[in-house]
């Protein structure tokens, strides 16, 4: 089926805006809800992008009107960080609010107003028995993107996600230029890195391939790093390479208890450190489907850590921070 109009819920990010522009460059119109103007001005040069500024996806009447009259919609909200979990919960609020309910009311919205297709992002490892409230909650988010037959879903569930402006080798980089040694916690955790660009293609081609509707894809590049690894990598990259120091458990965890009660969005948390008992790699290659040769991260950070210029598909979008 062809779909010439979608909706991007979470398009502003790293991510989305990389999948945004993919989009506008098949001529597909792309409407991008946000609620600061200022975090979508880089997608105002793109084709065929509308943005819909000051919208609150969190809001029933809001969410319906943004819906109607959309081909399909995409949903990429998500958060790393959020309030413990009540006595008896699963996970708190925060992560129950953007990993669930938005989900269970962008399906719920899509069957009323008659938009059959939908794209829900999850993560790797997500599982109701996982050991973090943000792999909890994932999981459940699934099942509410699959909850309506009316709604044809895929899922994707990538690895931690890198390419210019991520969140993660650029912070561990950033860091290396400031401390004098790395003090890390789950230092032999592993992860299974996968480049923005394949992540942005993965959505762009399940989007027009209907073999993809009711499937899960895990998203990961060719190689399985630990999080020392990807630590040293980020700073010899970037020029600033550091002594990595695995940190014991319980001071691993002294540490996320006291940044988590300092003022700002933190480092890293106690469910963060849970997140990584579970190994973040795939289960096998990436699916023949998605039609992706994953790119290695060899042949893209050494670009963006040093500060120059990226080669390919990267360039084609600046994105926010």
């Amino acid at each position: 089926m062809e779909y010439q109009s979608v909706l991007i819920i979470g398009g502003t990010g790293f991510i989305g805006s990389h999948i945004v522009a993919k989009l506008a460059d098949t001529g597909c119109r792309v409407t991008v809800p946000t609620r600061r103007e200022s975090h979508a001005q880089h997608l105002l040069l793109l084709p065929d992008v509308e943005l819909v500024v000051e919208a609150n996806v969190h809001d029933d009447a809001q969410l319906r009107n943004l819906i109607r009259g959309q081909d399909a919609v995409i949903n990429l909200v998500g958060i790393l960080h959020g309030k413990p979990a009540s006595s008896g919960a699963s996970y708190g609020q925060d992560f129950a609010k953007a990993h669930v309910e938005l989900p269970k009311r962008i399906v719920a919205a899509c069957a009323e107003l008659g938009v059959h297709r939908y794209l829900h992002m999850s993560a790797l490892g997500a599982a109701p028995d996982a050991p973090s409230m943000y792999l909890r909650s994932k999981a459940d988010g699934e099942a509410a993107a699959m909850s309506n037959p009316a709604v044809r879903t895929t899922i994707f569930r990538p690895s931690v996600v890198f390419g210019d402006h991520d969140h993660f080798l650029n912070m561990f980089a950033s860091l290396q230029k400031l401390l004098p040694v790395m003090l890390l916690a789950n230092a032999d955790a592993k992860f299974q890195p996968v480049f923005v660009e394949d992540v942005a293609q993965a959505f762009v081609t399940s989007l027009y391939d209907d073999q993809t509707i009711g499937k899960t894809y895990e998203l990961a590049g060719p190689k399985v790093y630990t999080l020392r690894e990807l630590v040293e990598v980020a700073g010899s990259y970037s020029g600033h390479p550091r002594p990595v120091v695995g940190m014991p458990h319980t001071l691993a965890r002294l540490q996320a208890f006291i940044l988590e009660h300092l003022p700002g969005d933190p480092v890293i948390t106690r469910d963060n450190l849970d997140s990584m008992k579970v190994d973040n790699v795939a289960h096998g290659p990436m699916a023949e489907e998605l039609h992706i040769e994953p790119t290695p991260l060899e042949a893209v950070a050494p670009y963006y850590l040093r500060g120059l210029q990226p080669h390919g598909p990267v360039d084609s979008v600046h994105v926010a921070p």
